[in-house]
């Protein structure tokens, strides 16, 4: 597998260490910056134009899925993998509306957020194991 190159959103530091240290795991990811608001993710997504954006859906100045839907454009290339401890159906749809690939909650990312990664890197649709129960809601 080639270099996967990794920008992690969010605006809370303990999260990205948390995130860092999980893909510290992983020879063939880089973590090529971190952004801590909206605005600033689309700059350094447009800046880096990283493989992979883990995008929190809950950021100040600019929501994650505001962040997206603007990084879509600007990066077409860069799968989205939204983070969030909101379990909101209507923020799922909107994130997968914006451009993103995958959905993982923030309570599961210990188990899941490797699988999550592999998943949208391979062109794959993902979603938290707790949030596949959920009725009502049509998935990509």
């Amino acid at each position: 597998m080639s270099i996967v190159r990794v920008l992690i959103v969010d605006d809370f530091r303990p999260w990205q260490t948390f995130v860092i240290q999980e893909l510290a795991q992983q020879p063939d990811v880089w973590v090529v910056g971190l952004a801590s608001d909206g605005l600033e993710a689309i700059l350094k997504a447009d800046e880096l134009q990283p493989d992979l954006i883990l995008l929190d859906v809950s950021l100040p100045n600019l929501s994650g899925i505001e962040a997206a839907r603007e990084i879509r454009k600007r990066v077409p290339k860069a799968k989205i993998l939204m983070l969030s401890s909101h379990s909101d159906t209507e923020l799922m749809r909107a994130a997968f509306s914006a451009g993103a690939e995958g959905y993982v909650l923030k309570w599961d990312a210990g188990a899941a957020l490797l699988m999550a990664i592999q998943a949208v890197l391979l062109g794959k649709h993902f979603r938290s194991p707790s949030l596949i129960k959920l009725d009502g809601l049509d998935w990509p």
